[in-house]
């Protein structure tokens, strides 16, 4: 399948062109790509990297939260997710959302991967993890901006949502798909 040796391209400049701590970071590099051309404006974007959980409970329902999301200009459904902070470990930080946003714990996780998000413009990596047999253990204390309904979707549920165009994000629908479909999850 591979005929070729791809080659990566070559960053020959680098300059930070508009920052939001810690937010996000716009980088203009200017690049050598592989044949040889040069591109003198191509944009680099750094958020900060996040973890999304799929977290069921022991009855085999799926956790999910009802939110209004700016970026989409409307309600949607998610699963648990937030961001990782500075030297935090992964699966601490999904351990923590799951906690803050909804009020659950789990003792059996497993690692779905972690994937970049954008793969032109970088942007953060994703890392995806399953909670099996989450139970309720304390009221949900996010501290966020979000305004949230917890919801327990059985799969069957979960699947029409998704058809239905209630999973309006992505990642959320990329998530549910690669925990729900475990042939497809890798390592790493």
């Amino acid at each position: 399948m591979k005929d070729h040796q791809l080659k990566p391209w070559q960053v020959l400049d680098s300059r930070e062109v508009y920052q939001a701590p810690p937010y996000i970071r716009i980088f203009r590099q200017k690049v050598r790509v592989s044949d040889g051309r040069v591109v003198d404006d191509y944009h680099q974007v750094q958020f900060m990297d996040f973890v999304m959980v799929v977290a069921s409970t022991a009855d085999g329902h799926i956790l999910m939260e009802r939110q209004y999301k700016h970026g989409i200009g409307g309600e949607t459904l998610v699963v648990p997710a937030g961001t990782i902070s500075p030297g935090e470990d992964p699966l601490a930080a999904a351990q923590r959302e799951l906690l803050e946003e909804t009020g659950y714990a789990a003792e059996d996780w497993r690692s779905v991967g972690s994937f970049v998000t954008h793969a032109n413009y970088g942007c953060s990596k994703a890392y995806l993890f399953t909670a099996q047999n989450a139970r309720a253990v304390t009221v949900p204390k996010s501290g966020d901006l979000e305004d949230m309904e917890i919801l327990l979707l059985r799969p069957e549920e979960l699947h029409a949502a998704i058809r239905d165009g209630q999973v309006r994000s992505l990642s959320a629908a990329a998530a549910i798909a690669l925990a729900t479909h475990p042939d497809l999850i890798r390592c790493g």
